[in-house]
């Protein structure tokens, strides 16, 4: 028997234990943007070092940053091999609203195949995935590469710490790829390969009218209502073939090849499925595009909360003293994050009325991402799944954003393989978070499998 079969058995025989550790770390509510569940972060991240620990690897500890911390933990016995850097993060999201929970999101219930939890798939059941891999392949003598794990706690509020801390680290870190284990595939039965993400620019627009808000009897049709103002705007930053109308907004757009069009349209997911997941009775975006490609490979503006004026119960006739929109924008390769911010000022200077003044805040941006689909350590994963699932992988671009995958690119100098088990349908950020459990466990053995190719590779 090899060691690769003897590490894939020692996996199979522990899914029970396995469970039970994962609902262990589940119970921790490591809620990064609270700062009431700071000693909580403190209890995931002493969590996750304890799991290096049990495995004998190095130099295991919790380096601080400007926030919470990042647990390290090295594992560099096979001289001449491959070092694979292993990404993952160990903070949740808010619960809220919590009645919407059919059980307690901090007590792992499993219903039919599926463990509800915050945080079973985003990503605590993907961290616990690698962890048991890299546990099988020890106790199997069969971990035949260099091995670096980084588990951060703040990607659930925009990794802000994380870039300088790369940057301190840097030697620390130095690899040949990096697993980031923070992704998805299509579906329960067909495995993928991430091979781009979409970037993101987070705005605020606020347009002002009034010093005051003022009574809408006395002043109403008198005075422009920067409400209405702000509403007409954002009508108008769509046209009617749902393209954004920002000037310059698609001049650097990466255009899919017809080779990357046909790979896409073999997804698995139909209209009507993805209607059912999003609970809507029917679909919207830019004309001449599949659902596929307008998630994946085509940039978006959307309108992510509006607030003015009186909002409570009752009523109030007030005419707002001003009005404001949250509006991020999804961005694909060769798109600059930072142009966005210009392009949505020169918008408002040709259409904003000058009855009222505006303001453009910029919050956060992160450049897409497009890794190489032929390099060794992608094939090595390919394989891993094509093995594991039984099925051949597809190539998925997907249209949400992971800011380490540009940092790593960045400031290490290395590509990412993009390689995890969550479902579109899997409720990250809502209640109800699930991990689907048959996905979970052939997801430790695809790292298994992966693990065992890449060390066949030259480094």
């Amino acid at each position: 028997m090899n060691t690769s079969t003897v590490a894939l058995d020692y996996a199979r025989n522990n899914h029970s234990r396995y469970l039970s550790d994962l609902r262990e770390f589940l119970a921790i509510p490591s809620i990064s943007t609270l700062s009431e569940h700071k000693a909580d972060m403190q209890r995931a991240a002493e969590w996750v070092a304890a799991q290096l620990h049990a495995m004998n690897f190095q130099n295991v500890a919790l380096l601080p940053t400007g926030g919470h911390p990042v647990v390290y933990g090295e594992r560099l016995s096979a001289p001449g091999k491959p070092t694979v850097l292993i990404y993952g993060h160990y903070d949740v999201q808010p619960v809220d609203p919590l009645d919407e929970w059919k059980s307690p999101p901090f007590e792992a219930t499993i219903r039919g195949d599926d463990l509800f939890a915050r945080g079973a798939s985003d990503m605590k059941g993907q961290v616990h995935a690698f962890l048991k891999a890299l546990e099988a392949l020890i106790q199997a003598d069969a971990l035949n590469l260099n091995i670096k794990v980084m588990v951060e706690g703040e990607e659930e509020i925009g990794s802000v710490h994380l870039a300088p801390f790369l940057q301190e680290h840097e030697e620390k870190l130095k690899c040949d790829v990096c697993l980031n284990a923070d992704s998805q595939i299509v579906s329960p039965e067909q495995p993928s390969i991430v091979y781009g993400l979409r970037g993101l620019a987070y705005l605020e627009l606020v347009v002002y009218g009034p010093e005051h808000d003022l009574h809408s009897g006395i002043f109403g049709g008198s005075l422009h209502n920067p409400a209405q103002v702000l509403c007409e705007l954002i009508a108008g930053m769509h046209d009617a073939n749902g393209r954004v109308t920002l000037p310059g907004f698609y001049d650097n757009v990466r255009e899919l090849t017809e080779e990357e069009r046909a790979e896409l349209a073999r997804f698995p997911l139909s209209d009507e499925e993805w209607k059912k997941t999003a609970g809507v009775a029917d679909l919207y975006g830019e004309q001449g595009f599949s659902t596929t490609e307008r998630v994946g490979a085509r940039p978006t503006l959307e309108v992510n909360g509006i607030l003015s004026g009186f909002t409570g119960e009752g009523s109030k006739t007030v005419l707002p003293a001003k009005a404001m929109a949250k509006i991020s924008t999804r961005l694909v390769p060769y798109q600059a994050a930072h142009a966005v911010k210009s392009q949505l000022e020169e918008y408002l200077r040709q259409y904003a009325p000058a009855t009222v003044r505006w303001q453009v805040i910029e919050h956060t941006s992160s450049p897409a991402v497009l890794v190489d689909r032929d390099s060794d350590f992608i094939r090595a994963a390919l394989a891993a799944l094509d093995e594991s699932f039984g099925v051949k992988p597809v190539f998925q671009l997907l249209g949400f954003s992971v800011p380490v995958v540009s940092m790593i690119q960045k400031i290490l100098g290395v590509e990412s393989v993009l390689m995890g088990f969550g479902l579109s349908d899997d409720n990250l950020h809502a209640p109800n978070e699930k991990l689907h459990l048959p996905n979970y466990f052939r997801g430790i053995e695809s790292y298994i499998r992966f693990f065992e190719n890449a060390g066949a590779l030259r480094p």
